[in-house]
């Protein structure tokens, strides 16, 4: 009898259906209209082998439309076929070729096929082309390994390009290049001046893993134009050239020798910016190039004396007189002056009473003697009431740099009084939008907000939005006062260029004037809708120049030290520290199909329902507490309520739609008038997070106006992933639950606050804190077990790299506990580390 081995395979004819029946001594082909019989008997001593694989298909690429070829070859061998995807390949398409081996007299086969583009594109998207050579014997089966068939592409666009810079001699340079996606992926080379950059030949460049360009140290040599290449099987693309200019600054050689001395009484002497010269736009020498002084009388040449002598002395005499009455006069008008300032702004009282709102008084915790400086109940100083301006303020109050002045706001300095701000938006908001840079700033007072900060620094916040900004003590220079705003900016009016699987992850924020000096970095604090696993991520914060585009100025994970910018991400919220104020989004791009954005579905029905037809109306947005303010305050007008909980949904980066659907509603009672089972949410309209309130309606018709109770289950899903369920049972009449008081976070807080009010530590605790723990000890109880309690310790290098580590670690923990104000766990932590530290802050009334 025969062994029934094989598949079933259709003749060409495409009417009979063949059985591969396998015999000790051969085979044979069965057909209803021919039979074709090939006999290769095995020796007996290898009858009872199982075949195995000489040669075994890999994986290939189909490069533009050429068909590929895969090859097997086995021994022994009795019939060998491919099957792709599961599915055999007909008998047609296979070219057998038959052997013997000589040495062995086993019968070996070798089987080729053809794959074609159009057979590759059939299941594109679905899952990936492979085939799988199976090969028989009298004995049994074996299976190869499994080959791949990939349609090989190269985009044309690179997702980023290299940057010109110009950059002092000797200085490191690094130029960035991500190639175009590709399959196979691009290999990347560097040219200089269309020639090969060879690291190996000049070992003053580097390529790194990520086809980084770095320069170890920048040579005149280096100068040029500099090219990111990809290339693979497929095609070559080439980059935006980069001009890389590297200039020299010039330096003064050494003072010639001093000249004898003139007929005046003075000698000179001169140097030259020869060491090195400038070149190449670099900066000249800066100082004077001659310089004077006058000689001693013994050497001075001798002149006779006379009447011109003295009428020189007595100059001299009248000039000194009219300065010193000059300086009188200056005096005194500066004195009457000063009467206007109340008080130093740094005096001791200033740091525990002055910009004390009123009406705003921080809860103080229980046990928190650790940590407060008890008042100074003498001083007669309870509020801050006047003008502050800059003592030596002369240009306006904004010193910027690094990009265009702006003219003074006009009006003058604003008044703080009892540490309230002033209490005319509009004005503030008309002046900002008048300067160039700031035409897309929303005239929306409720999301922006503003305040005046000097050194002592403070904090503004946009209540019920997540969004922050804490702008230090010491943060703005002494004898500067800054005007600052914080606003958010509307995505459709801000869209940003987001290209391949970039998505936006957070609220695109301002925060200003750009261009203040800083002398410590603020902490800008926002949500973020990713699900924070960055094993799946590439998360990049964006930055928008003063000429509209936008920038990438870090990439979390790959954060450099030096740079003015730096970011922790938490679990819901992202928190910057940026040395320049400007204009901020989080855009992340997935690395795989794990990648997932958190959505809050929000589902809202009518308040009141007179009419047989009740509307469901879903909202599908970004996790963020902005957007879920702004829908609850669409709702609001629109005379809508929450009917359910808002639930939180992963959305995976699947290329998937989001579909959602009604099941379970009781027949007799209500029926949907939906025409299709379920409604869908194309997967870009989610994905790239520009489309601020997705939603669709579901309509429902009750069968009578008494029936007001409605039971059902709404489905979510992404297609061909997994879903999610949620019950519904309410009464369409009887619920009259307040729009917002469960779900939406009542955040109360006043939006500016300036000076220690802003700060759970009071100022001079905190400066006792970091002198006590900036200086390093051997047994490390300073600001690293400081940060290691605190669970911070992943920010270790970005704390060592500031001058202060231990006020970097305060105003992270500033940002993390302002409503909570647990400064019991800080007490707790300061007294953990031992010796000395924790008792320094028993401050007695004296002290403070």
């Amino acid at each position: 009898m025969p062994l029934l081995l094989g598949p079933f395979v259709r003749l060409r004819s495409g009417l009979v259906l063949t059985w591969i029946c396998l015999f000790s001594s051969g085979f044979t082909f069965i057909g209803g209209e021919h039979a074709d019989t090939v006999t290769h008997p095995l020796p007996a001593a290898f009858s009872d082998l199982l075949p195995h694989f000489l040669l075994e298909p890999d994986d290939v690429y189909i490069v533009k439309n050429k068909p590929v070829t895969l090859t097997c070859r086995s021994t022994p061998a009795t019939q060998i076929y491919f099957k792709c995807n599961s599915e055999w390949v007909h008998q047609d398409q296979h070219l057998i070729e038959r052997d013997v081996d000589p040495a062995t007299g086993l019968p070996v086969m070798q089987v080729k096929i053809d794959i074609s583009r159009q057979q590759v594109e059939k299941i594109f998207g679905l899952e990936d082309y492979w085939c799988q050579c199976v090969a028989w014997s009298t004995t049994g089966t074996q299976k190869s390994q499994k080959a791949y068939v990939r349609i090989a592409y190269l985009r044309k666009n690179f997702e980023e390009e290299p940057l010109g810079k110009e950059v002092a001699l000797d200085q490191e340079v690094l130029l960035r290049c991500h190639p175009p996606e590709g399959v196979p992926p691009a290999e990347v080379e560097w040219q200089r001046n269309e020639e090969l950059i060879d690291p190996k030949t000049d070992p003053n460049f580097f390529i790194t893993v990520d086809h980084n360009l770095i320069i170890k140290q920048a040579r005149l040599a280096d100068t040029g134009n500099y090219t990111c290449v990809a290339k693979n099987i497929v095609a070559r693309r080439k980059s935006s050239s980069a001009t890389v200019i590297v200039y020299v600054d010039g330096g003064w050689s050494e003072w010639s020798k001093w000249s004898p001395c003139g007929a005046d009484c003075t000698m000179w002497r001169s140097r030259e910016c020869t060491q090195p010269t400038p070149s190449t736009s670099g900066k000249d020498c800066q100082g004077l190039d001659l310089q004077s002084l006058n000689c001693t009388s013994e050497q001075c040449p001798q002149t006779a004396s006379g009447a011109e002598d003295v009428a020189l002395y007595v100059g001299i005499v009248a000039v000194a007189l009219c300065l010193t009455l000059l300086l009188i006069i200056l005096v005194l008008v500066y004195r009457r002056k000063k009467e206007g300032l109340d008080a130093d702004v740094a005096d001791s009282s200033i740091l525990t009473t002055g910009f004390q709102p009123m009406g705003i008084k921080p809860t103080k915790p229980e046990n928190s003697h650790l940590l407060t400086i008890q008042p100074d109940l003498t001083t007669t100083t309870t509020s801050y009431q006047g003008t502050l301006r800059s003592r030596h303020e002369i240009t306006g109050k904004f010193s910027l740099s690094n990009g265009p002045l702006l003219e003074p706001l006009p009006n003058g300095s604003h008044t703080l009084h009892n540490g309230k701000l002033p209490s005319d938006p509009n004005d503030f908001m008309n002046r900002l939008s008048s300067q160039t840079y700031f035409k897309t700033l929303p005239r929306d007072n409720v999301n922006t907000s503003y305040g005046t900060f000097n050194f002592l620094g403070g904090r503004l916040t946009l209540p019920n939005t997540g969004i922050s900004l804490l702008i230090p003590p010491e943060a703005i220079p002494r004898g500067k006062i800054y005007e600052i705003y914080l606003t958010i900016q509307k995505k459709e009016d801000m869209r940003l260029p987001l290209a391949g699987c970039q998505t936006l992850l957070s609220p695109v924020v301002s925060c200003g004037p750009p261009g203040v000096v800083l002398t410590r970095p603020v902490i800008l604090t926002m949500d973020h809708c990713s699900d924070a696993c960055l094993e799946n991520w590439a998360i990049r914060l964006k930055k928008q120049s003063y000429e509209g585009t936008w920038e990438d100025v870090l990439q979390l994970g790959e954060e450099v030290v030096s740079e003015p910018y730096y970011c922790q991400l938490e679990a819901e919220t992202c928190r910057v520290f940026t040395e320049q104020l400007g204009r901020f989004a989080l855009v992340g791009e997935s690395l795989s199909m794990a990648a997932a954005k958190r959505l809050k579905l929000l589902l809202f029905g009518p308040a009141y329902c007179s009419t047989l037809e009740y509307n469901i109306r879903i909202y599908c947005m970004d996790d963020t507490q902005d957007l879920l303010k702004e829908v609850m305050q669409m709702e609001r007008q629109l005379g809508g309520r929450l009917i359910d909980e808002p639930h939180v949904l992963l959305f995976k980066d699947s290329y998937h739609n989001l579909r959602l659907s009604i099941h379970d509603m009781p027949q007799a009672l209500w029926r949907s008038k939906l025409l299709t089972g379920y409604q869908e949410i194309p997967f870009y309209h989610i994905w790239s997070g520009s489309q601020q309130t997705l939603h669709c309606t579901f309509t429902l018709e009750r069968q009578s106006l008494s029936t007001c109770d409605l039971t059902c289950t709404l489905c979510v899903w992404q297609v061909e992933g997994e879903g999610q369920s949620f019950t519904l049972d309410f009464n369409i009449s009887k619920d009259i639950r307040p729009l917002d008081s469960d779900f939406l976070l009542m955040d109360n807080c006043t939006p500016a606050l300036a000076g220690p009010s802003a700060f759970q530590i009071p100022y001079l605790i905190r400066q006792k804190i970091c002198s006590s723990l900036d200086t390093t000890c051997p047994n490390g109880a300073d600001w690293r077990l400081l940060a290691q309690r605190l669970k911070l310790d992943r920010h270790m290098s970005f704390f060592a790299s500031k001058a202060s580590p231990t006020s970097v670690i305060l105003d992270l923990w500033e940002t993390q506990h302002f409503h909570s104000g647990n400064l019991n766990q800080l007490a707790a932590v300061m007294a953990e580390i031992g010796k000395q530290e924790a008792m320094i802050f028993l401050v007695s009334d004296g002290e403070c």
